[in-house]
């Protein structure tokens, strides 16, 4: 911003602002006010302020209220701010005052100096309050900025990216349908699956996510816009916000609709609350993910080796030759701050007294923040760790052939007693379930092996025929 200022006032009087800003002295105010953190409210929010406002402006001039002149040039500002083209110039930090009124009036004195400088409102001046903001309130504007902002988010980006994520694993865990490895409980080793068995519960988790984030947004598109300053819709057509709502829907080709009760929508952000739980529920389930990713690839000579995940970057500044998985490793961090967004979104839920909540920016920030990492590291794990990780298939047949755990299959045959006594020779023996089982049972190779055999244990069911010696 230019070093020479303009003088600007409002209702508690004149200072300056930056010459060439294109908000007045409400932003200003703020501005100066709430130096905290340096972080200005997200672009998506941004976006979903401008759509509100064009929206707005359409449906006031539909409704006889605002003059098409006046509306067409607000119209056009606001979808410009919209757009990003004037990102700059919302400098608000996310820490602000706890309705976002702040973020509004930045809203409608960015639009408003657009719409002028346009030369379209002809010989009128459009007002931030009487035109831009008409028919509306902070109350009301902000937690309907929220939930376009954060629906917008997840059906444009984070939807995609799980879809993304869930092909990738089902693709790969298709090709590798085949391949037995030693399952695990508790860390210890346990009966055989495939890893398309192991990469399926994976898939499954992902589908559970995208329906259970699905189901929240059904909630989410309710807008309480209309509502104004307390939900009783003061000084707004009472058409106002089901238009509204109408037109978001035609400029974003997402569903939104009106809010039967426009007192719940100010005074309470349970919707907002709820989406960031199931965000939350996907975290938990992209860290087991991620985990699961780590242990496999551990080693490659002390640990697990079963797979090699793509080799990205050196991995130690020390150890030459080292290589770390480190797309699993973002996406436990990723995790991990989602999962403290959600702590403070609901702790933000419940933050106000009456008629209006009082964290809505933060509310905001931390939704938005939530579905951003997530969509961007759903599509990293995908295309950089899963896409291109190897099965090491002589180190999973060696521990599967050595694997103790599988004498569980002639439990009908032999009884669980016998079995743990192999079981525990063989793994202090150090040598394979079969050969022992040779020796212990008397029963021959061609009746164990087929009981024993990893691939047919995978398939789960019974093994061989109580009391009879298998077959």
């Amino acid at each position: 911003m230019s070093k020479s200022f303009r003088i600007e006032h409002d209702s508690m009087g004149q200072l300056q602002v930056p010459a060439d800003a294109l908000w007045g002295a409400q932003t200003q105010r703020a501005v100066q006010n709430f130096p905290i953190s340096g972080q200005p409210m997200p672009r998506g929010f941004i976006r979903a302020l401008g759509l509100i406002k064009a929206a707005a402006a359409g449906v006031n001039a539909g409704l006889g209220l605002l003059p098409k002149n006046l509306s067409r040039a607000v119209r056009e500002a606001a979808l410009e701010v919209a757009a990003g083209r004037h990102d700059a110039h919302f400098p608000i930090d996310i820490y602000q005052t706890g309705s976002g009124t702040s973020s509004n009036m930045n809203a409608n004195e960015v639009v408003a100096a657009l719409a002028n400088r346009s030369g379209k409102a002809g010989k009128t001046a459009v007002h931030p309050n009487d035109h831009v903001n008409l028919g509306q309130s902070s109350n009301d504007v902000i937690p309907t900025a929220i939930r376009v902002s954060a629906q917008l988010a997840a059906v444009e980006d984070l939807l995609p990216a799980l879809k993304h994520l869930r092909r990738t694993i089902d693709r790969r865990g298709a090709s590798l349908g085949r391949v037995v490895k030693t399952g695990r409980t508790h860390l210890m080793d346990a009966m055989p699956l495939t890893f398309r068995q192991e990469f399926s519960a994976w898939s499954a988790q992902l589908a559970s996510s995208e329906a259970r984030i699905a189901d929240s947004l059904k909630r989410l598109r309710r807008l309480p816009l209309g509502g104004t300053a307390i939900g009783t819709g003061i000084n707004a057509d009472p058409r106002f916000g089901r238009k509204v709502a109408i037109e978001l829907s035609r400029l974003t080709g997402t569903k939104f609709e009106s809010a039967d009760n426009k007192f719940e929508g100010l005074a309470a952000q349970d919707d907002a609350v709820e989406l960031s739980g199931q965000l939350n529920a996907l975290a938990v389930a992209l860290i087991k993910i991620a985990n699961d990713l780590r242990w496999m690839n551990s080693g490659p000579l002390a640990g697990l080796g079963e797979i090699e995940l793509p080799a990205l970057q050196p991995g130690s500044s020390i150890m030459p030759g080292k290589v770390n998985p480190v797309i699993p490793e973002a996406a436990v961090m990723v995790a991990a701050q989602v999962i403290g967004h959600h702590a403070a979104i609901t702790v933000a839920g419940q933050t106000g007294n009456f008629q209006l909540n009082v964290a809505l920016p933060l509310i905001a920030a931390n939704l938005l923040d939530s579905i951003r990492l997530l969509s961007n590291v759903s599509r990293l794990l995908a295309d950089n760790a899963i896409a291109g990780l190897k099965v090491r298939q002589e180190r999973v047949k060696e521990a599967l052939d050595r694997n103790p755990i599988l004498v569980t299959a002639l439990n009908p045959v032999i009884g669980y007693e016998k079995g743990a006594a192999i079981a525990k020779q063989a793994y202090r023996e150090g040598r394979p379930v079969l050969d022992v089982a040779k020796e212990v049972t008397g029963l021959s190779e061609k009746v164990l092996k087929p009981l024993l055999d990893p691939r047919e244990l995978a398939k789960g069911g019974i093994h061989g025929k109580p009391g009879g010696g298998g077959g």
